[in-house]
C-alpha cells in the first residue's frame, strides 16, 4: 500500500496527535485564551466566567443560609478593599509630590524652555508623572500664570500635557492584572484606551493651538460672556471619607509646592509638622488643623512659637528628610495598592457570578432601544463626569474602572465613553476651585480651568461625536492583544511613553527649539509615514510598489517581535516571562494538527 505522504498529501490528524497538543497546552501553564479552548466564547472581550449564567441550583435553608453571610462578608471585604485601595492611591500621589515636588518647581522655573509649545508639553507630562496629581501640576500653572511668570498661550501647552500625565495611574494599576493573560488584556485595553485618546487630541490640537491660539481665544470669550464672583467649592466627598486615614500617614502642605516655583523658596520641608497653635479651632477646614489634631480657638493675634502643635501623623516631628519619607511612602503604598487590587479582582470574580454577573453585565453595558441607541455613550459620558465630580478625581476614577473590564463587567466600547467623561468631570471640579480663588487669581485660574475643559471637549468633538472617528478603541485592542502576547511591551510603552520620549524632548528642548524641530520632525514623519503603508499593506496593497507591500525584505528584528521576545524571556529570571513563545507555537499546532501529525510520522 503505497505512503500517503509519498502522493504529497497530509494525513488527517488522529486521537493521539490532538492529545500531545492538549498535554503540550496544559504543561505549557499558559493563561493565554486560544480560540475554541474554553467554552462560552472564541474572543477574550465574551468573557468565561459569564459562561454559567444559565445555570441554576437547588439548595436547602442551610445552604441558603452560608451563601448569604459568604455574600456579605465578601461584599464587605470588597469594600474595605477598595477603600484602602483609594487610600493608598491618595498616599501614592503624597509619595510623588514628596520625590518629585522640587524637581517639578525647578523645571517650572525654566521660562525659556517653557516658551516651546512642545517643551510645555512635555514639562506638563513629566510633573504630572511626578506628583502624580493633574489638581496640583494645574494649581502650579494658575500660580505661576497669576504671579506673571507665565502667559496664558504658554501655559496651554502644559495643560494638555497635564492631561496626558495623569492616564498613568490607571495603567499602573493595569499591570496588576498581568498574572491572567485575558483580564491583562481586557485591563491594559481599558488604560491604553484613555491614553490613546490624550495623546491623539494633543497631536491634532497642539499644532492648532500654536497656530492660532483657538483654545486662549476660546476662553476668553467665554471669561467676556460671564459675570464671575468669588466663592464657588468644589464637593470634598471623597476626601471627606479618605482623610481620617491617610492623614494619620502623612500630611503635606501642598502650598510649598507652588511657593517654590512663584518665589525663592527652596529649603522648605513639603510635610506638615505643625497643624496650629494652642488656643486655636479650624474654622472648617480640617486640611489646616487635621481631624485628629485638637485646635481650639486662637485667642491672641501672634501666639508665641512654643504654642505650636505638632501634627498626628506618623512623620510628624521625624527628622528624616522628604526624599526618605518619600521613598518610605512609595513602598508602602505600592504594596498595599497591589494586594488591595488582586483582592478587589479575586472578589469580583467569586461574586459575579452566574445570572448576577450576567444581570450586572447587562446594565452597566445596556443601549437604549432602537433608534435612540446613540445616546447610550453620551449618557456614559455624563455619568464618567458626574462621578468623576463628586469623587473629586478622575484618577480615582479611571483606577476603579480598569479591575471591573480586566474581570469582564465593563466592555470597552462602554468604558471609552465614560473615560471621556471623566476627563470633563475633573476641569468642572478644577473650575469650581478656581472659583474659590482669591480675587486677583480668579481670572486666571478660571480661564486655564477653561482651557483645560475645551481641550477635553474638542477631543470628544474628534474622536467620539463620528462613530468611525472612534479610533482608540480599536488601537487599545490591538495594543492589548500585542500586550497579552508580550508582556514585557506594557512596561516598555509605560516607560517610553511617560517616561524616555518627555525626558528625550526636554534634553532636546534645553538645547533649543531649531534642534528639537530638526530631531524630531523627520522622527514624527518617519512614524506617520510607516502607519501610513501599515494601513494601506492592510487595506490596499495595490497602492503601494511591490517592494512596500510587505517587511518580509528587513531583518526580522525591525518587523518582528520575536527576536526581542527571545532576548527579554532570556534575561527573565527563572524564564518566568518565557511562556508567550511556547504558547504561540502550542497556538499554531493546535490550529494546524496536520503539523504534529507529520512530525510524528
Amino acid at each position: 500500500m503505497p505512503n500517503s505522504l509519498d502522493s504529497g498529501q497530509v494525513p488527517n490528524p488522529t486521537l493521539d496527535a490532538i492529545d500531545l497538543v492538549d498535554r503540550s497546552l496544559r504543561n505549557a501553564g499558559t493563561l493565554l485564551s486560544i480560540p475554541g479552548l474554553e467554552e462560552g466564547g472564541t474572543d477574550p472581550w465574551t468573557f468565561s466566567q459569564l459562561k454559567n449564567a444559565n445555570q441554576l441550583k437547588e439548595v436547602g435553608m442551610a445552604s441558603r443560609l452560608r451563601q448569604v453571610i459568604s455574600s456579605f462578608l465578601k461584599a464587605c471585604g470588597l469594600l474595605g478593599s477598595l477603600y484602602f485601595f483609594i487610600c493608598s492611591l491618595d498616599i501614592l500621589s503624597s509619595a510623588f509630590q514628596l520625590l518629585g515636588s522640587k524637581m517639578a518647581g525647578d523645571i517650572f522655573k525654566d521660562n525659556v524652555v517653557l516658551s516651546n509649545p512642545v517643551a510645555g508639553l512635555v514639562i506638563g507630562v513629566l510633573v504630572t508623572v511626578l506628583v502624580q496629581s493633574s489638581s496640583t501640576s494645574s494649581s502650579i500653572v494658575v500660580s505661576m500664570v497669576a504671579s506673571k511668570l507665565l502667559t496664558v498661550r504658554v501655559s496651554v501647552p502644559i495643560i494638555m500635557g497635564v492631561n496626558v500625565g495623569t492616564s498613568i495611574t490607571s495603567t499602573l494599576v493595569s499591570m496588576a492584572q498581568s498574572g491572567d493573560r485575558d483580564e491583562f488584556q481586557r485591563a491594559f485595553s481599558g488604560s491604553a484606551v484613555h491614553g490613546i485618546f490624550n495623546w491623539l487630541t494633543v497631536l491634532v490640537l497642539l499644532p492648532l493651538e500654536s497656530a492660532t491660539a483657538a483654545l486662549e481665544r476660546l476662553s476668553e470669550l467665554a471669561l467676556g460672556t460671564a459675570s464671575l464672583q468669588p466663592g464657588g467649592q468644589a464637593p470634598d466627598i471623597l476626601k471627606a471619607l479618605t482623610r481620617p486615614f491617610t492623614h494619620l500617614i502623612i500630611q503635606l502642605d501642598s502650598s510649598v509646592i507652588t511657593g517654590s516655583v512663584t518665589s525663592n523658596i527652596t529649603n522648605s520641608s513639603l510635610i506638615k509638622h505643625w497643624c496650629g497653635f494652642r488656643g486655636e479651632t479650624p474654622q472648617g477646614s480640617s486640611e489646616e488643623c487635621g481631624l485628629f489634631s485638637s485646635c481650639t480657638e486662637r485667642n491672641s493675634s501672634a501666639p508665641a512659637e512654643e504654642d505650636r502643635l505638632l501634627c498626628h501623623h506618623l512623620f510628624a516631628g521625624s527628622e528624616l528628610t522628604d526624599l526618605a519619607v518619600g521613598f518610605i511612602l512609595l513602598a508602602g503604598s505600592l504594596l498595599v495598592l497591589c494586594v488591595c487590587l488582586v483582592l478587589i479582582v479575586k472578589l469580583l470574580n467569586s461574586v459575579l457570578q452566574g445570572r448576577i454577573a450576567q444581570a450586572v453585565k447587562t446594565v452597566i453595558n445596556a443601549d437604549f432601544p432602537f433608534p435612540f441607541g446613540w445616546l447610550s455613550g453620551y449618557l456614559a459620558i455624563l455619568v464618567g463626569a458626574g462621578l468623576t465630580f463628586l469623587l473629586q478625581s478622575s484618577s480615582v476614577f479611571t483606577a476603579a474602572i480598569v479591575p471591573l473590564m480586566g474581570v469582564g463587567v465593563i466592555d470597552l466600547e462602554r468604558a471609552y465613553p465614560l473615560f471621556l467623561g471623566s476627563n470633563i468631570g475633573t476641569t468642572t471640579t478644577a473650575l469650581l476651585a478656581a472659583l474659590a480663588s482669591p480675587a486677583d487669581m480668579l481670572l486666571f485660574a478660571v480661564q486655564v480651568a477653561l482651557i483645560h475643559f475645551f481641550f477635553n471637549l474638542a477631543g470628544i468633538l474628534l474622536w467620539y461625536l463620528v462613530p468611525v472617528l472612534r479610533l482608540p478603541i480599536p488601537l487599545a485592542k490591538s495594543f492589548g492583544e500585542l500586550t497579552a502576547q508580550y508582556r514585557w511591551v506594557a512596561i516598555v510603552y509605560l516607560l517610553f511613553t511617560f517616561l524616555l520620549l518627555p525626558l528625550a524632548a526636554f534634553g532636546l528642548s534645553l538645547v533649543g527649539g531649531s534642534v528639537l524641530a530638526a530631531v524630531g520632525g523627520p522622527l514624527v514623519g518617519l512614524m506617520l509615514l510607516i502607519i501610513l503603508i501599515n494601513v494601506l499593506q492592510r487595506h490596499r496593497p495595490s497602492w503601494l510598489p511591490h517592494c512596500l507591500r510587505s517587511w518580509a525584505w528587513l531583518p526580522l528584528w525591525l518587523h518582528s517581535l520575536e527576536p526581542w521576545d527571545r532576548l527579554v524571556t532570556g534575561c527573565c529570571p527563572c524564564r518566568a516571562c518565557s511562556n508567550s513563545h511556547m504558547t504561540s507555537k502550542v497556538a499554531h499546532c493546535y490550529e494546524n494538527p496536520q503539523v504534529i501529525a507529520s512530525q510524528q510520522l
